[in-house]
């Protein structure tokens, strides 16, 4: 009997056997290995053994393509358009066998197969093909490079933008066949516009109008769009339609699938989750689909043949991308439409400064009802001045003149009646009764607020204040500067017991009401469409929209104003809208007569005398003030450049959200607006990356943060 018998015959003696048993099985198993450092020895591609790479770096001083050599074994996935592994950073020091090696492992994008290379170094080789998708066609590649070079930044941060995160799941799914061009659409309700049925009928013609279109108030906007995206589809091209929010593409999607079935189009928003958005995204790169409706990051959409791009609301602040280099989806969609040479349609119940330009210097036309179609889809609106509070009583009650206690009171007879608070919480900013004096948090001076109606909080800090004292006058007694949605919700419950009250905010966002008799009180921007539309509306604190610090002050409330009472009903059904601003304001005479087209020119022809934007193309630089004044002198700027500034730039408050251009909590920054004069523009963003690109190149340690068009600039 050998030993190893002997110890099978004691207790635990088949140890030994069955570790040799995990051992070969591990052996066995498909273990993943790690990718190898370098192909050294392996032979390279036969034809176009170089592959010119763009790396996943978004710095400046490497916005630019890097030659890899190609090995046989990659030759057939490594296409143009799809992600790579790459090393990268090695530097020429490292070289075996003519083979560059070393470096970490970065992602990035083949552009081209080339025979050759310029660089006459060793090139290291592509590390591996992380999928044979090729997801960066030269139309898409030629886009990002364009809104690379117009804001002022790398065409990797543009990537980023413009192509989903990779899934493999979504991947591996063969997309449906494309169905057949739909027939050209009847008008519909497109007839309600002078030059409405002309433009379908270009569109389905494969024709590329471009228009600037004024809606008319009510529901039927989302089916309009859809009425142009089925004319497109009939010639044959692609339509790409853009909105501010997922409720509004929600909207538009249930108008396409109306007009064209299921199967058509795609909806692309980040709701749907990182697979589906994924997989709907490659059946429109792969040309399954031929339509799409998306918020923002739709604005890069891969459609196939592209013949209309539509921008709804250009004027929100969605559009603005907060990640560099900050493209706006409504410049952004010029470039497509340009280079494209496909048709545009910028739409919206208001009128942004930048759409009426485009009208201005006829690149645009502009697409509007008559006046007496305009007076039958409108609401009637009515005014409350300061004047007209300061006298009435039921004001000072329950904080509604008498003028809006009527509306209400007769809208809530036969549906339900819209409140615009332009604050949301419960007494968001508090003063002295006494002297008016703005209630400051001890600790860190910030502005006290009442969230709810028991504590008293400072909104930087987050401190409680519990014994609070006016610094001017001594005085312990509060009052609120702008009301807020919750404590308007609560005093109205108070005046209609019998009706019940619902809110609309960030919290909580109401999609639809029924068509009851109820109070709806929302923040701007989150008013839930109403069935059969609102019976009136009220748009209180008028003045605290006005009378923001910013160029688009005017602009902003007029489109804010306009959003909400296009969901009242029109004025041949009752609709009746109370704005509560003083009545000579431009804005508020411009909702009166129902007329953004005429606020924006005006607003134009103001902005030309004085040279800010769009008139003239402007640059937004912050940073540190020392950094900030050296990398000016030294920017190379065109010479007409003309720079305001520096001056202080907003600071973040502790805790708080940082909008881009902000400085950090704790420092100190200062911004200077740089503008020239139109048709410099190019030549400015050129200038500013350069300098910029130079200055990470010499790992300057201070950030400096550049901003083309800012869309606010105070």
């Amino acid at each position: 009997m050998s030993s190893e018998n002997e110890q099978s015959a004691e207790p635990g003696a088949g140890a030994p056997e069955q570790l040799a048993l995990i051992r070969e099985t591990v052996r066995q198993a498909k273990v993943p290995r790690a990718k190898p450092r370098t192909w050294r020895g392996a032979a390279l591609a036969e034809a176009l053994p170089v592959a010119r790479v763009l790396v996943n770096k978004g710095v400046l001083h490497l916005d630019q393509y890097f030659d890899y050599a190609v090995p046989q074994e990659l030759d057939a996935d490594a296409q143009p358009g799809v992600r790579v592994r790459v090393r990268f950073g090695a530097g020429g020091r490292n070289v075996q066998g003519g083979r560059r090696e070393g470096g970490g492992l970065i992602d990035g994008f083949i552009v081209e197969r080339r025979a050759d290379s310029d660089y006459r170094g060793a090139l290291a080789a592509l590390a591996s093909v992380v999928s044979p998708e090729p997801v960066l066609g030269p139309e898409l590649l030629a886009l990002c490079r364009a809104v690379a070079d117009r804001y002022a930044g790398s065409l990797a941060d543009v990537l980023q933008l413009a192509v989903p995160p990779r899934n493999g799941r979504a991947e591996a799914k063969p997309s449906p066949d494309p169905l057949p061009p739909p027939p050209p659409p009847d008008p519909g309700t497109w007839e309600r516009y002078v030059q409405g049925p002309a433009f379908l009928r270009a569109l389905a013609e494969g024709g590329a109008p471009r228009a600037v279109w004024t809606a008319l108030p009510g529901p039927h906007w989302p089916a309009e769009i859809a009425g142009a995206v089925a004319a497109t589809l009939s010639s044959g091209r692609g339509a790409l339609v853009v909105v501010p929010d997922g409720r509004s593409a929600a909207r538009v999607d249930t108008a396409l699938t109306e007009a064209l079935g299921a199967g058509r189009h795609a909806l692309l928003t980040a709701e749907s989750g990182p697979e589906k958005r994924y997989r709907q995204w490659l059946a429109v790169r792969r040309g399954s689909v031929r339509a799409v409706v998306g918020t923002r990051a739709a604005m890069f959409a891969p459609v196939r043949d592209l013949g209309l791009v539509v921008v709804w609301d250009d004027g929100d602040s969605s559009h603005s991308d907060d990640n560099a280099p900050f493209p706006h989806v409504r410049e952004v969609l010029e470039l497509r439409a340009a280079q494209g040479r496909c048709g545009f349609l910028l739409g919206g119940t208001s009128c942004t400064v930048e759409a009426a330009q485009l009208v201005e210097s006829g690149w645009a036309l502009p697409l509007l009802a008559d006046r007496e179609g305009l007076r039958r889809a409108a609401p009637l609106v009515r005014t409350v001045g300061d004047g007209e509070l300061a006298r009435d009583g039921a004001a000072r009650s329950a904080r509604l003149p008498s003028l809006a206690w009527g509306a209400v009171r007769d809208g809530l007879r036969t549906g339900p009646v819209l409140i615009q608070v332009p604050r949301r919480g419960y007494a968001p900013r508090l003063a002295c009764e006494r002297c008016r004096t703005p209630a400051r948090c001890r600790h860190c001076a910030g502005p006290l607020e009442a969230p709810d109606q028991q504590a008293l909080n400072c909104a930087w800090c987050g401190q409680a204040e519990r014994a609070w004292s006016c610094a001017e006058c001594g005085s312990t007694r509060l009052r609120a500067r702008i009301v807020g949605a919750r404590r308007t919700a609560e005093e109205l419950g108070r005046a209609f017991p019998a009706v019940p009250v619902r809110t609309s905010g960030r919290d909580h966002i109401l999609d639809a009401v029924p068509d009851t008799p109820a109070l709806v009180v929302s923040t701007p921007g989150a008013e839930p469409v109403a069935e059969g539309g609102y019976a009136a509306a009220l748009l209180l604190d008028g003045w605290a929209m006005l009378g923001r610090p910013d160029l688009r002050a005017g602009e902003e409330a007029l489109r804010r104003w306009l959003a909400a009472s296009a969901l009242v009903r029109g004025q041949e059904e009752g609709g009746t809208v109370v704005v509560v601003a003083e009545p000579t304001e431009r804005a508020v005479q411009a909702l009166v007569r129902w007329d953004p087209a005429g606020f924006a020119r005006r607003e134009l022809a103001e902005r030309a005398e004085l040279g800010f934007p769009p008139v003239s193309r402007m640059a937004s630089v912050t940073g540190p003030p020392e950094a900030l004044a050296a990398f000016l002198q030294t920017a190379g700027l065109p010479p007409e450049a003309e720079i305001l500034g520096p001056v202080p730039a907003p600071s973040t408050a502790p805790g708080g959200a940082r909008r881009p251009g902000d400085a950090p909590p704790g420092e100190t920054w200062e911004r200077a607006l740089v503008r020239v004069v139109p048709g410099r523009g190019a030549a400015l963003a050129r200038a500013l990356k350069t300098a910029l690109a130079a200055r990470t190149a010499k790992g300057a340690n201070e950030p400096i943060r550049i901003r083309i068009d800012p869309p606010d600039i105070g």
